[in-house]
C-alpha cells in the first residue's frame, strides 16, 4: 500500500495526470521518486505516438514539433518549466547566495524568466521539428525518462541548498538506498535503450545529458550552495533540451559521415 501511495504521491505532485488523492505525509512519499520516471515514460510514449500519427496523416514537420514541445507541458502542467524560470531570475539578478534564493521563491516571474523561456520553447520546437527517424525519436522519447531519473537521483545525493522546500519534501522521507537503487537501474536501462535505437544519435544525445548533469552539479553548489525544487526543474528543462540538441546533431552527422 506505501509502494501504490507513494506512486500516486509522485503523479499527484510532477504531473497533471488524475490520480487518487492521498494523504500528505512522509510515509506516503517514501518511495515517490522511485516512480518520477514513469512520468516522463508517458510524456515519451505519447511523444512518440504524435510523431507515428504525423506520420500517418502526413502532418508538416513544423505541427508536428510545436505539438510534440507542448506534450510534457500539458502531462506536468508546467512545473519544471517554473522552476526553469525562477532559477533565470535567480541568475540574471548577479546577486549573493541569499537574495538569489529569495527570488527562486517569489511567485512572480522577471523579465528575463519570460525571455528565456520563449527562446526556451521557440529553440525546442525547432529542434523537434528537425527530428527526422524513428529511431531518433525512440532516443528523444527514452530522453524524458532518463532526465528524471538523473534528477531523482540529484534530489537524493546531492546536498540541499534549503531545509524545506517541495524537493526536501520528497527528498528527506525517501528510502535511500532503495530509490538511489531504482534509480541508477531506470538509468542504465535508459542507457542501453538510447544506444541501442541509434548509436550515434543515443551517443550525442546521452553526452548531451551527462554535461548537463556536471553542471548542474557545479552550478547549484557554487551560486545556492546546493539543489531545490527549482534547481531541479531548470535542471530537468535545460537536460531535456540537451538531450534534445545531441539527438539532432547526431542524425545530422551520420549523414555527413
Amino acid at each position: 500500500m506505501t509502494v501504490l501511495k507513494s506512486l500516486a504521491s509522485a503523479f499527484l505532485m510532477y504531473s497533471r495526470i488524475p490520480m487518487p488523492q492521498v494523504e500528505w505525509k512522509e510515509e506516503n512519499r517514501r518511495y515517490a521518486l522511485c516512480f518520477f520516471p514513469l512520468i516522463g515514460a508517458v510524456s515519451g510514449g505519447l511523444f512518440f505516438l504524435w510523431r507515428y500519427i504525423c506520420g500517418l496523416l502526413g502532418v508538416g514537420s513544423f505541427l508536428c514539433g510545436a505539438v510534440s514541445a507542448l506534450i510534457p507541458l500539458l502531462i506536468t502542467g508546467g512545473i519544471h518549466l517554473d522552476g526553469f524560470c525562477d532559477v533565470t531570475d535567480a541568475q540574471a539578478s548577479c546577486a549573493d547566495r541569499e537574495t538569489k534564493l529569495k527570488i527562486m521563491s517569489d511567485p512572480h516571474i522577471g523579465s528575463f524568466a519570460v525571455m528565456k523561456v520563449c527562446a526556451y520553447l521557440i529553440l525546442q520546437t525547432a529542434l523537434l521539428s528537425e527530428v527526422k527517424s524513428t529511431a531518433s525519436a525512440v532516443v528523444i522519447a527514452v530522453g524524458f525518462v532518463l532526465s528524471r531519473a538523473l534528477s531523482g537521483l540529484a534530489a537524493v545525493t546531492f546536498k540541499g541548498a534549503k531545509k524545506d522546500g517541495a524537493l526536501q519534501s520528497f527528498a528527506k522521507p525517501a528510502h535511500k538506498n532503495v530509490t538511489v537503487a531504482v534509480l541508477v537501474a531506470v538509468t542504465v536501462l535508459s542507457v542501453v535503450a538510447m544506444l541501442g535505437a541509434r548509436l550515434a544519435v543515443g551517443g550525442c544525445a546521452l553526452l548531451g545529458a551527462v554535461l548537463t548533469f556536471v553542471y548542474y552539479r557545479v552550478s547549484s553548489y557554487k551560486s545556492f550552495g546546493g539543489i531545490t525544487g527549482d534547481l531541479a526543474g531548470w535542471f530537468l528543462q535545460v537536460c531535456e533540451i540537451a538531450l534534445l540538441v545531441g539527438a539532432v546533431l547526431g542524425e545530422k552527422l551520420e549523414v555527413l559521415l
